[in-house]
C-alpha cells in the first residue's frame, strides 16, 4: 500500500473516453474522467489529456504577478484573461447544485451493514502492476498530492456520494472544484462484495471569478468492478475482484461533535 496514489476505480479509462475539450481547455470532459477516479494517479492522468499546459501557463502567470503568496483576489486580478483560456466557459444556464444526492430514498440500492456507513477518508490505495515497473524505471517513488482530497459516504439505504476536491495548488490561485460522483452502494453481505454503480455527477467551485455548477451526468460512466470489502475498527478496505486486486484503504471521520448548549 501507498498514500493515495497509483489505482483507479475501473481498470483505466478506454481510449475512446480521452476527454475532448476546447483547444487544449480544461472542461466537462476532464471533470466526467476525474469523476471516475477513487485515487491520485487516475486524476492526474485525467488532467494530463487537455489542461495540463494551459494550467501550467496559469501558474506561470500567477509567478509573474507581483501578488503575495496568499493574495487570491490579486492573482485574479491579474490572471483573468489567461484564466478564462485555460477554462472552458462557463454554461449558460449553470446546472443546479445538487447538495445531498443520497437524500431520496430512490438512490439507493437497499440496506447496507451499519459498519460500513458513514464518511470515509481515502488513505492508501495500490499501485498497478504496470505503474510499479515504469516508476521504478523512472527512479520515482509515489507521492501523495497535497491538494487531492477523496472522501467516500455511504448511507443506510445504499447510496453513495464520492467527493474528490481539485484545489488551487492544482487549478491556480483563487480556483477550486469539487467533483461529485454519486450512485448505488449494493452490499452483498454472503459474499463480502459490494457493487458500486456511478449514476451521475457534478463539478461546483469557483473558477475564474465565477461560481460554476457543471452537470456531468450526460458522461458516460464506466461499470466499476465488484470490491471485496473489509471493515476493521475504523478502517474500511476495499478490494477489486480483478487480476490487479486494486486495493484501498479508508479511514472512519467520525462528525464534529456540536457545540455545548448555552447556559438557560
Amino acid at each position: 500500500m501507498t498514500a493515495p496514489a497509483g489505482a483507479q476505480a475501473p481498470e483505466g479509462p478506454p481510449a475512446a473516453s480521452k476527454p475532448r475539450t476546447l483547444a487544449g481547455r480544461c472542461g466537462a470532459a476532464n471533470w466526467v474522467c476525474v469523476s471516475q477516479c477513487i485515487d491520485v494517479s487516475c486524476v492526474e492522468r485525467c488532467l494530463a489529456r487537455g489542461c495540463e499546459a494551459s494550467l501550467a501557463a496559469l501558474r506561470q502567470c500567477a509567478t509573474k504577478s507581483g501578488c503575495g503568496p496568499d493574495d487570491s483576489a490579486c492573482v485574479a486580478r491579474a490572471c483573468d484573461k489567461q484564466c478564462e483560456r485555460t477554462f472552458e466557459p462557463a454554461p449558460p444556464s449553470p446546472a443546479q447544485e445538487t447538495v445531498d444526492p443520497c437524500a431520496e430514498a430512490s438512490a439507493g440500492a437497499g440496506e447496507v451493514p451499519k459498519k460500513v456507513v458513514g464518511l470515509w477518508r481515502l488513505d492508501a490505495a495500490s499501485v498497478k502492476p504496470e505503474e510499479k515497473e515504469q516508476l521504478a524505471g523512472e527512479g520515482q517513488d509515489v507521492k501523495p498530492r497535497p491538494d487531492y482530497d477523496r472522501t467516500l459516504e455511504v448511507t443506510p439505504g445504499g447510496c453513495f456520494l464520492l467527493r474528490t476536491r481539485l484545489e488551487d495548488a492544482t487549478l491556480g490561485k483563487g480556483n477550486e472544484l469539487e467533483v461529485r460522483t454519486w450512485g448505488t452502494f449494493r452490499v452483498n453481505e454472503k459474499d463480502k462484495t459490494v457493487e458500486v454503480s456511478p449514476k451521475s455527477a457534478q463539478a461546483v467551485g469557483p473558477v475564474c471569478g465565477k461560481p460554476r455548477v457543471i452537470g456531468l451526468s450526460k458522461g458516460r460512466f464506466l461499470q466499476w468492478p465488484a470490491y471485496a470489502y473489509d471493515v476493521e475498527k475504523d478502517t474500511l478496505t476495499l478490494t477489486a475482484k480483478t487480476p490487479s486486486k486494486q486495493t484501498f484503504q479508508f479511514s472512519r471521520q467520525k462528525p464534529e461533535e456540536a457545540p455545548p448548549e448555552e447556559a438557560k
